[in-house]
Formats: structure tokens, sequence, C-alpha cells
């Protein structure tokens, strides 16, 4: 007569814990809070008894929200439990990964509700993109030793443009789909943008001017562009890979006490550029063709290409030759701009793209 359910503490958490039945101050800060995680296997053991016991000693429901996440499966999408012995320590996976890419790789390609198989190869590339970021860090804080964040930038480049355009729709996308409860896509987008935009674009085309070859304004532009993006990306990061967003930051030059105080990113609306967006993509499309063509013909790295470009469209003319370094460098190739092909040269690979 004197058993009580098993969850009947529990049910009591979200008012207990802050000291009911004293009316406590903190009782009367966070109680009711705004939003409830948890899995869904206990949501009528746990949810709904803290509801009803909220509204039974606090005449308030405990959250408005409740959030509900799937579980963690072993690979043949078994639950884990000690009778199988299919469980899989997260001390034994943070001392071979990291605490961050454990984290990462939970909360990527899941929806909510939906359960996630534990695979230790999402583990290894959760740990790449963890090193893929470290890296491009230490380039970029390599190049900002003499960087004052005083000095005025001089004019934008279409590739400072481009990345600021791109860098301000992430931090309107990953903000709306964190609002929205939609983790993995928030996480998603930040994936994308650093490894492909950020790193393996941005950094690659910034490399001439953070070495001074094109003057010395254009270098403190590209440190100003650079640094201002890396730490607004971090900070979108960070609640997903706190510890190395932490320490990059905390390096990086007008950084504060810690990232967990610093604002979050908010968009710059004027800072978006379609037309960058644009001509930039159409910049990649040309060197990601050059490069494929090089690839598939097995041409060294070290030996330039010769490329004959044919477009028929002054205006796009106009622009590649505007920035052909951009391709020059990149595609590791001599470029020859044509408005029509004469005659086709013998032995040469070609390939078509917009424009």
């Amino acid at each position: 007569p004197d058993v009580l359910d098993t969850w009947f503490s529990s049910a009591l958490w979200p008012f207990s814990t802050l000291g009911w039945p004293k009316q406590t101050l903190d009782l009367a800060y966070y109680y009711p809070t705004s939003v409830m995680v948890t899995g869904r296997d206990i949501i009528f053991f746990w949810v709904a008894r803290m509801i009803f016991s909220g509204l039974a000693f606090m005449n308030e429901v405990p959250f408005p929200q409740v959030f509900i996440h799937g579980l963690v499966l072993d690979a043949l999408g078994r639950k884990m439990s000690k009778s199988l012995g299919n469980g899989v320590d997260p001390i034994d996976v943070i001392e071979s990964h990291g605490a961050d890419s454990l984290r990462f790789m939970l909360v990527t390609g899941n929806t909510p509700g939906n359960d996630l198989r534990f695979y230790y190869e999402r583990l290894d590339g959760a740990r790449n993109f963890a090193n893929k970021l470290w890296n491009a860090a230490r380039f970029v804080l390599m190049n900002l030793e003499d960087f004052d964040p005083e000095d005025s930038p001089g004019e934008y480049t279409l590739a400072d443009r481009w990345i600021l355009s791109r860098y301000h729709k992430a931090v309107a996308e990953v903000t709306g789909y964190l609002e929205a409860y939609e983790l993995g896509e928030a996480a998603r987008v930040l994936y994308d943008f650093i490894w492909s935009e950020f790193c393996d674009w941005y950094i690659e085309l910034a490399k001439p001017r953070l070495y001074g070859k094109t003057g010395q304004e254009d270098r403190v532009t590209a440190q100003h562009v650079i640094s201002s993006v890396l730490k607004g990306t971090l900070e979108l990061l960070h609640p997903f890979m706190p510890f190395v967003t932490e320490e990059i930051w905390q390096n990086l030059p007008g950084h504060g006490l810690t990232i967990m105080r610093a604002p979050w990113p908010r968009v710059r609306n004027e800072l978006i550029d379609l037309q960058a967006e644009h001509e930039m993509e159409l910049l990649m499309e040309v060197t990601k063709a050059i490069r494929h063509i090089r690839s598939e013909m097995n041409v060294p790295p070290g030996r330039k290409a010769e490329v004959l470009l044919v477009a028929p469209d002054a205006g796009i003319r106009a622009l590649v030759a505007e920035h052909v370094n951009y391709i020059a460098g990149l595609a590791n190739a001599e470029l020859k701009i044509l408005a029509a092909m004469p005659v086709a040269p013998e032995q040469a690979a070609h390939a078509v793209t917009r424009g």
C-alpha cells in the first residue's frame, strides 16, 4: 500500500528541483520552462506525468512545447541493452574520436522523432569535418598575426561579396532550422558551407591576397572578410561542436570572454548579393569543368593546361576576363577567351557549362 509508481518522483522534476514546495526565486524564474526534450519511448511514462503533476501542484503546465527525438540504435537497428551487450560507451567514443565528433554525428542525418543507427563510419566523417575546420582555422590564424580589426577594409572583390552573401544566407537558414527544431538540417547547412564554400573555395581564392601578392590594402580586406566569416561561422557551429569552436574562437582577433556569451549572429540583408552569387557560380562551374577534364586525362597537378574558353555572350566573356586569375589559379590553367571557335583543335578534351 505504500509503494509509489516508479516515475512518481520523476514527474515532480520540473518544480521539485527548483525548491518546491517552498516558493523560491528559482521556482518563480524557471517554472514553467520553454521546451522539454525527450526520447519517443517515455512520452507517457514521463512527459504526461510531468504535465498532470505540474497542473496538480503548480496550476500550470511545466512546458508549452515537447521536442521528441528517436533512439540511438546499434548498426543492426536493435535497441542498445545490457542483455544484448550491444551498447556503445560514449567515453570510449570520446577518447577515440572526440566529444565534438560524437555530438555532430548524432545530430546530422537525423529527423525529429526518427531513430538513428550508430555507425563508426559516420563518426569518422564527423571527425574529418572537425579536422577540416581545425586546419582551415590554423591557416587563417597564421595569416592574421599582423591584423588589426580597426584597419578599414578596401573595396570587396567578387569572391568577398560571394562568401559574405553565402554566410548571411547560412545564418538565416541555420537560425530558421533551429527555431523549427530541425537540428539535423541546421547542421547540414553548416557542414556544406564550411567544407565546400568556405574551405574549398574562399580560402583558396584568398591565399594570393593573404600572401600580399595583390597589395597591402587588398590583403587587409581579405583579412577582414576571412576573420569575420570564420568568427560568425564558429558561433553558429558552437551548439553542435562546443570544444573545437571555443578553442579557435579564443585565438581570433577581437574575441571576448567566451563564445558561449557571444551574441547569436544576425543576418545583414544588405550583404546578401544574388548577382555576386550568380557570377561566382559561373566561374566555379568553369573551374570544376577544367579540373574534371584534367583528372580524366591524368594531367599532372604541376602541369599547366592550355584552355580555350568559348563564350558567345559578351557579358560572360567580360566576367571571365576580369576574374581569369580565379580560374587560372584554382585549375592551374592558361586561358584564351574566344567569342567563337574558328577550328576545333586536334586531340582536345571538352566540356560544356552554362554560357
